[in-house]
Protein backbone atom coordinates (compact mmCIF):
# COMPACT_ATOMS: atom_id res chain seq x y z
CA UNK A 1 0.00 0.00 0.00
CA UNK A 2 1.38 3.33 -0.92
CA UNK A 3 1.84 6.55 1.08
CA UNK A 4 -1.48 8.84 1.07
CA UNK A 5 -0.24 11.80 -1.08
CA UNK A 6 -0.36 15.17 1.41
CA UNK A 7 -2.78 17.65 -0.62
CA UNK A 8 -1.47 20.93 -0.31
CA UNK A 9 -2.03 24.49 -1.41
CA UNK A 10 0.15 26.42 -3.43
CA UNK A 11 1.72 30.21 -3.18
CA UNK A 12 -0.44 30.77 -6.40
CA UNK A 13 -3.34 29.30 -5.00
CA UNK A 14 -3.75 31.64 -2.12
CA UNK A 15 -3.07 34.28 -4.44
CA UNK A 16 -5.42 33.72 -6.76
CA UNK A 17 -7.88 33.41 -4.02
CA UNK A 18 -7.07 36.86 -2.61
CA UNK A 19 -7.13 38.53 -5.86
CA UNK A 20 -10.84 37.20 -6.28
CA UNK A 21 -11.86 37.79 -2.92
CA UNK A 22 -10.44 41.79 -3.22
CA UNK A 23 -12.06 41.82 -6.36
CA UNK A 24 -15.40 39.81 -6.40
CA UNK A 25 -15.87 40.28 -2.70
CA UNK A 26 -19.47 42.38 -3.06
CA UNK A 27 -20.06 41.49 -6.65
CA UNK A 28 -22.98 39.54 -5.37
CA UNK A 29 -24.22 41.15 -1.98
CA UNK A 30 -27.47 40.73 -1.15
CA UNK A 31 -29.55 40.95 1.91
CA UNK A 32 -29.73 36.73 2.97
CA UNK A 33 -26.10 35.78 2.81
CA UNK A 34 -24.22 39.19 2.27
CA UNK A 35 -20.57 38.25 0.78
CA UNK A 36 -21.01 34.21 0.90
CA UNK A 37 -21.48 34.14 -2.59
CA UNK A 38 -18.09 35.87 -3.19
CA UNK A 39 -16.74 34.03 -0.32
CA UNK A 40 -17.34 30.88 -1.97
CA UNK A 41 -16.35 32.28 -5.34
CA UNK A 42 -12.70 32.95 -4.07
CA UNK A 43 -12.09 29.81 -2.43
CA UNK A 44 -13.90 27.29 -4.96
CA UNK A 45 -10.44 26.90 -7.23
CA UNK A 46 -8.89 25.45 -3.62
CA UNK A 47 -12.01 23.38 -2.81
CA UNK A 48 -11.48 21.95 -5.64
CA UNK A 49 -7.96 20.99 -5.77
CA UNK A 50 -8.26 19.69 -2.11
CA UNK A 51 -11.51 17.25 -2.62
CA UNK A 52 -11.80 16.97 -6.34
CA UNK A 53 -14.18 17.93 -8.48
CA UNK A 54 -17.73 16.36 -8.73
CA UNK A 55 -17.04 14.85 -4.95
CA UNK A 56 -19.24 15.00 -2.35
CA UNK A 57 -17.03 16.71 -0.01
CA UNK A 58 -16.81 19.37 -2.29
CA UNK A 59 -20.06 19.60 -2.87
CA UNK A 60 -20.58 19.76 1.09
CA UNK A 61 -17.97 22.37 1.48
CA UNK A 62 -19.81 24.52 -1.16
CA UNK A 63 -22.83 24.34 1.15
CA UNK A 64 -20.49 25.28 4.07
CA UNK A 65 -19.57 28.65 2.70
CA UNK A 66 -22.77 29.46 1.37
CA UNK A 67 -23.58 30.61 5.17
CA UNK A 68 -23.91 34.58 5.75
CA UNK A 69 -20.86 36.11 5.77
CA UNK A 70 -20.14 39.44 6.14
CA UNK A 71 -16.70 41.53 6.85
CA UNK A 72 -14.49 44.52 6.05
CA UNK A 73 -12.99 42.41 2.89
CA UNK A 74 -9.04 44.10 3.26
CA UNK A 75 -8.78 43.03 7.03
CA UNK A 76 -10.97 40.43 7.05
CA UNK A 77 -9.87 38.25 4.62
CA UNK A 78 -7.55 36.57 6.50
CA UNK A 79 -10.45 34.98 8.07
CA UNK A 80 -10.72 33.00 4.55
CA UNK A 81 -6.51 32.80 4.38
CA UNK A 82 -7.72 30.64 7.87
CA UNK A 83 -10.92 29.22 6.28
CA UNK A 84 -8.77 27.29 3.57
CA UNK A 85 -5.49 25.89 6.23
CA UNK A 86 -8.80 24.63 8.15
CA UNK A 87 -10.32 23.06 4.67
CA UNK A 88 -6.35 21.96 3.87
CA UNK A 89 -6.36 20.18 6.97
CA UNK A 90 -10.05 18.58 7.02
CA UNK A 91 -8.86 17.36 3.32
CA UNK A 92 -5.72 15.59 4.61
CA UNK A 93 -7.62 13.70 7.46
CA UNK A 94 -6.78 15.51 10.37
CA UNK A 95 -9.62 16.10 12.85
CA UNK A 96 -10.83 19.39 11.82
CA UNK A 97 -14.75 19.25 12.48
CA UNK A 98 -17.24 21.57 9.70
CA UNK A 99 -18.97 23.14 12.60
CA UNK A 100 -15.62 24.31 13.66
CA UNK A 101 -14.65 25.94 10.72
CA UNK A 102 -18.13 27.94 10.52
CA UNK A 103 -17.60 28.77 14.31
CA UNK A 104 -14.48 30.42 13.65
CA UNK A 105 -15.71 32.31 10.43
CA UNK A 106 -18.97 33.76 12.26
CA UNK A 107 -16.68 34.39 15.54
CA UNK A 108 -14.08 36.71 13.68
CA UNK A 109 -16.15 38.30 10.78
CA UNK A 110 -17.40 40.72 13.70
CA UNK A 111 -14.41 41.66 15.20
CA UNK A 112 -12.19 42.01 12.53
CA UNK A 113 -14.51 43.91 10.93
CA UNK A 114 -15.24 46.97 12.85
CA UNK A 115 -10.87 46.87 13.36
CA UNK A 116 -11.20 47.09 9.28
CA UNK A 117 -13.79 49.82 8.68
CA UNK A 118 -11.74 51.58 11.47
CA UNK A 119 -8.62 51.53 9.71
CA UNK A 120 -9.70 52.24 6.61
CA UNK A 121 -12.59 54.52 6.93
CA UNK A 122 -11.49 56.39 10.39
CA UNK A 123 -8.32 56.82 9.62
CA UNK A 124 -6.47 56.47 6.30
CA UNK A 125 -9.00 57.48 4.36
CA UNK A 126 -9.52 60.86 6.57
CA UNK A 127 -5.67 61.19 6.13
CA UNK A 128 -5.23 60.66 2.46
CA UNK A 129 -8.29 63.23 1.94
CA UNK A 130 -6.61 65.76 4.13
CA UNK A 131 -3.37 65.54 2.47
CA UNK A 132 -5.00 65.84 -1.05
CA UNK A 133 -7.97 67.88 -0.83
CA UNK A 134 -5.70 71.05 -0.36
CA UNK A 135 -4.64 70.28 -4.11
CA UNK A 136 -8.09 69.09 -5.62
CA UNK A 137 -9.14 72.60 -4.02
CA UNK A 138 -7.26 74.83 -6.14
CA UNK A 139 -7.76 72.24 -9.08
CA UNK A 140 -4.41 70.30 -9.62
CA UNK A 141 -5.66 67.11 -11.34
CA UNK A 142 -2.98 64.84 -9.18
CA UNK A 143 -4.82 65.22 -5.83
CA UNK A 144 -7.73 62.65 -6.92
CA UNK A 145 -4.38 60.24 -8.69
CA UNK A 146 -2.26 61.07 -5.96
CA UNK A 147 -5.75 59.69 -3.75
CA UNK A 148 -6.23 57.08 -5.62
CA UNK A 149 -2.79 55.76 -5.87
CA UNK A 150 -2.12 55.81 -2.04
CA UNK A 151 -5.17 54.18 -1.10
CA UNK A 152 -5.03 51.40 -3.76
CA UNK A 153 -1.45 50.57 -2.21
CA UNK A 154 -2.06 50.04 0.96
CA UNK A 155 -5.17 48.65 1.02
CA UNK A 156 -3.85 45.97 -1.45
CA UNK A 157 -0.80 45.54 0.30
CA UNK A 158 -2.75 45.39 3.94
CA UNK A 159 -5.67 42.74 2.35
CA UNK A 160 -2.54 40.48 0.81
CA UNK A 161 -0.58 40.70 3.92
CA UNK A 162 -3.97 40.15 5.94
CA UNK A 163 -5.05 37.22 3.96
CA UNK A 164 -1.83 35.04 3.17
CA UNK A 165 -0.96 35.90 7.09
CA UNK A 166 -4.10 34.07 7.57
CA UNK A 167 -3.61 30.73 5.88
CA UNK A 168 0.07 30.40 7.13
CA UNK A 169 -0.97 31.34 10.92
CA UNK A 170 -3.84 29.21 10.85
CA UNK A 171 -6.26 28.86 13.90
CA UNK A 172 -3.32 28.75 16.44
CA UNK A 173 -1.91 31.92 15.29
CA UNK A 174 -4.94 34.17 15.00
CA UNK A 175 -5.78 32.91 18.71
CA UNK A 176 -2.45 34.08 20.11
CA UNK A 177 -3.52 37.64 18.69
CA UNK A 178 -7.05 37.50 19.58
CA UNK A 179 -5.39 36.34 23.45
CA UNK A 180 -2.84 39.00 22.98
CA UNK A 181 -5.60 41.77 23.08
CA UNK A 182 -3.49 42.94 19.93
CA UNK A 183 -6.86 43.93 17.73
CA UNK A 184 -8.14 45.89 20.83
CA UNK A 185 -4.93 48.18 21.07
CA UNK A 186 -4.98 48.67 17.25
CA UNK A 187 -8.82 49.57 16.97
CA UNK A 188 -8.17 51.61 20.06
CA UNK A 189 -5.44 53.47 18.80
CA UNK A 190 -6.94 53.75 14.83
CA UNK A 191 -9.45 55.49 16.31
CA UNK A 192 -8.00 57.99 18.59
CA UNK A 193 -5.73 58.85 15.21
CA UNK A 194 -9.39 58.86 12.64
CA UNK A 195 -10.88 60.93 15.45
CA UNK A 196 -8.47 63.64 15.21
CA UNK A 197 -7.68 63.32 11.91
CA UNK A 198 -11.58 64.30 11.00
CA UNK A 199 -11.71 66.76 14.16
CA UNK A 200 -8.96 68.69 11.78
CA UNK A 201 -10.96 68.20 8.48
CA UNK A 202 -13.73 69.75 10.00
CA UNK A 203 -11.74 72.55 11.24
CA UNK A 204 -10.23 73.14 7.47
CA UNK A 205 -13.28 72.11 5.41
CA UNK A 206 -16.67 72.99 7.47
CA UNK A 207 -16.97 76.84 6.85
CA UNK A 208 -20.08 78.74 8.34
CA UNK A 209 -20.05 82.41 9.50
CA UNK A 210 -22.68 84.59 10.51
CA UNK A 211 -23.86 87.83 8.38
CA UNK A 212 -25.59 89.14 11.07
CA UNK A 213 -24.69 92.88 11.95
CA UNK A 214 -26.49 94.67 14.48
CA UNK A 215 -26.64 98.58 14.53
CA UNK A 216 -26.44 99.71 18.15
CA UNK A 217 -26.04 103.46 19.12
CA UNK A 218 -22.21 103.42 19.50
CA UNK A 219 -22.19 101.67 15.93
CA UNK A 220 -22.43 98.38 14.06
CA UNK A 221 -21.47 95.43 15.87
CA UNK A 222 -20.60 92.02 13.40
CA UNK A 223 -22.03 88.91 15.45
CA UNK A 224 -19.59 86.86 14.22
CA UNK A 225 -16.05 88.56 14.72
CA UNK A 226 -17.08 90.89 18.01
CA UNK A 227 -19.51 87.92 19.66
CA UNK A 228 -18.76 84.57 18.06
CA UNK A 229 -14.79 84.23 17.20
CA UNK A 230 -13.94 85.90 20.73
CA UNK A 231 -15.99 83.07 23.00
CA UNK A 232 -14.81 80.42 20.41
CA UNK A 233 -13.11 80.47 16.96
CA UNK A 234 -14.85 78.26 14.69
CA UNK A 235 -18.31 77.29 17.03
CA UNK A 236 -20.33 77.49 13.97
CA UNK A 237 -18.84 75.02 12.16
CA UNK A 238 -18.35 72.48 15.42
CA UNK A 239 -22.03 72.55 16.09
CA UNK A 240 -23.14 72.35 12.62
CA UNK A 241 -20.52 69.01 12.84
CA UNK A 242 -21.98 67.61 16.21
CA UNK A 243 -25.51 68.67 15.06
CA UNK A 244 -24.95 66.20 12.60
CA UNK A 245 -22.96 63.44 14.54
CA UNK A 246 -25.74 63.87 17.08
CA UNK A 247 -28.54 63.00 14.27
CA UNK A 248 -26.60 59.96 13.03
CA UNK A 249 -26.35 58.32 16.55
CA UNK A 250 -29.89 59.10 16.65
CA UNK A 251 -30.16 56.85 13.54
CA UNK A 252 -32.01 60.02 11.41
CA UNK A 253 -31.98 58.96 7.53
CA UNK A 254 -28.90 60.48 5.73
CA UNK A 255 -31.10 62.46 2.90
CA UNK A 256 -33.07 63.91 6.17
CA UNK A 257 -30.16 65.10 7.93
CA UNK A 258 -28.70 66.90 3.87
CA UNK A 259 -32.67 67.87 4.03
CA UNK A 260 -32.10 69.90 7.54
CA UNK A 261 -28.67 71.31 6.76
CA UNK A 262 -29.92 72.71 3.75
CA UNK A 263 -32.87 74.14 5.72
CA UNK A 264 -30.73 75.79 8.05
CA UNK A 265 -28.66 77.28 5.61
CA UNK A 266 -31.40 78.36 3.55
CA UNK A 267 -33.31 80.04 6.42
CA UNK A 268 -29.73 81.57 8.08
CA UNK A 269 -28.98 83.03 4.98
CA UNK A 270 -32.55 84.76 4.29
CA UNK A 271 -32.41 86.22 7.49
CA UNK A 272 -28.83 87.34 7.20
CA UNK A 273 -29.98 89.22 3.81
CA UNK A 274 -33.36 90.93 5.54
CA UNK A 275 -31.10 92.03 8.70
CA UNK A 276 -29.11 93.52 6.23
CA UNK A 277 -31.67 95.29 4.06
CA UNK A 278 -32.65 97.38 7.16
Amino acid sequence: MGETVQKKLSKKDIIKSYLIWTFFSHSTYNYERMQASGVLHAIAPSLEKLYGKDTQELREACERHMEFFNTEPNVGGCILGITLALEEQRANGEDVDPEMISSIKTGLMGPLAGIGDTIWQGTLSPIALGIILGMAKVGNFMGPLIYLLTIGIVLFGLGYVSYTKGYYMGREGIGKIIGSGLLNRVTEKATVVGATVLGGLTASYVTIQSGLKLHLSTGTLDVQTAVLDSIFKGILPLTITLLTVFLLKKKVNVNVILLILIAIGAVGTLIGILLKRR
